[in-house]
């Protein structure tokens, strides 16, 4: 099974080579908040480990309103989704930090937990448009000069989110389509709409019986290829489905996430795939379990391959990278697992805080950077092992990934967008 972002990796390509030209093809991508194959990783380039405020600062940016959201690239242009007074806007920067444009997309719903805000799903960009969804239910589709394509909004076509806290999970592209999962103590549910246009290609429910919370949903689905056939795979609501995504109907569905019934077992970090295994953490940062991928039907049996006990992330979403899957929890901990078997490979610390990790780590040059909430970004060499390297503090909140494109650091923080660089 081959897991992929949006459009076809070879429109990808040769949308890129057209724009920047061939040698920008590994450092100016970063379409999504889990970048390229949606896994955490940058394939090349060399990142620093050290940094601070000023210092191998290339330029810092004063962003117009609070937002949580990880920045997209797209070749020459950098895209952020940020409050703007009382509206949901999207910003587009350049390399050297200038403000190329802004879009105020519709009036905000603001953000009520401290790491929260209403734009804290992420942008998705395919090369020529770019896709926002803010906390208020605006999904809009921007062209690269800012000019909207389209725009609606999801709460007011389907129904108020009712959600404990923030609205988190960002939309996810196809070759034709854009989808949203939405999944609160309502009626939840997945809807894919044209790319183009915005009208609706189809909707389907996703409603499950869970106890207090277990239907709060989120984290973000992953799209994957298989004989050239994409569907999309959705972790929430105490089960994992998949959909065909011309369709939208139902492929196969996994549960058994909860046997005991417990309560507020929301579901936050966003699973990971290696190969034809979903790694799912579950249970508050309790559990971590491997699923094969595929199947018909209920697969709840027959397609569950492992679990481990404290092992597992509550918030951040793990990497996967060379084979391996990186899980990191809340308190910092860092486990190295085999996505075949489960087994713990190796385990680091990060320096302990009472303040945790609601970012999402990423890997790059053999490096994993974590942001805690603080503000403060840990560092560890991973080639062998576990080797911290060092800490970076930043001075504001911070909840957006890192993301490593073209050896320079974006850093987006509560206040400011920073790009790190030698």
């Amino acid at each position: 099974m081959k897991l992929i972002n949006g459009l076809l990796v070879l429109l990808i390509t040769l949308a890129l080579v057209n724009a920047n030209g061939a040698e920008n093809l590994p450092q100016r991508y970063w379409p999504t908040w889990r970048g390229p194959l949606q896994t955490g990783v940058s394939s090349a380039g060399s990142y620093l480990s050290s940094w601070t405020t000023e210092e191998n600062v290339l330029w810092k940016v004063d962003l117009p309103g609070i937002g949580c959201s990880t920045p997209a690239v797209f070749g020459d242009k950098i895209f952020v989704t940020s409050g703007s007074g009382e509206k949901d806007a999207l910003l587009a920067f350049d390399w050297d930090g200038e403000q190329i444009w802004s879009n105020e997309v519709g009036s905000q719903i603001k953000g009520k937990h401290r790491n929260g805000s209403g734009s804290n799903p992420s942008p998705v960009t395919d090369g020529k448009f770019v896709y926002c969804y803010f906390k208020s239910g605006n999904l809009a589709a921007i062209d690269f000069t800012g000019k909207t394509v389209w725009k609606t909004n999801l709460q007011q076509r389907y129904g108020n989110v009712s959600l404990f806290w923030d609205l988190g999970n960002s939309p996810v592209l196809t070759r034709d389509s854009v989808i949203v999962a939405v999944m609160h103590a309502g009626d939840s549910y997945v809807v894919s709409l044209d790319k183009k246009t915005g009208n609706v290609n189809w909707k389907i429910d996703r409603n499950y019986e869970t106890p207090v919370e277990g239907d709060h949903g989120y984290s973000t689905p992953i799209l994957i290829e298989r004989d050239g056939v994409e569907s999309i795979v959705v972790w929430g609501g105490e089960h994992l489905t998949a959909y065909d995504v011309d369709s939208g109907k139902l492929l196969w569905t996994c549960g058994g996430f909860n046997p005991d019934n417990k309560t507020y077992w929301v579901t936050v970090s966003s699973i990971v795939i290696v190969d034809d295994v979903a790694v799912v953490p579950y249970g508050r940062g309790a559990r971590l379990a491997g699923i094969k991928l595929g199947g018909s039907g209920d697969v709840t049996e027959s397609h569950r391959l492992w679990t481990v006990h404290e092992k597992g992330s509550f918030v951040p979403t793990p990497v996967a990278h060379e084979g391996r899957v990186y899980v990191l929890r809340d308190s910092g901990q860092l486990v190295c697992v085999n996505p075949k078997t489960g087994d713990t490979i190796w385990e680091g610390q990060f320096p302990r805080r009472s303040t945790k990790y609601y970012s999402s780590p990423v890997i790059a040059d053999g490096k994993v950077y974590a942001a805690r909430e603080d503000g403060v970004i840990m560092v560890a060499n991973i080639k062998d092992g576990f080797k911290f390297l060092g800490e970076n503090d930043m001075q504001q909140r911070l909840v957006a990934c890192p993301v490593p494109v073209g050896n320079k650091i974006l850093i987006r923080g509560e206040q400011q967008l920073f790009c790190i660089g030698k």
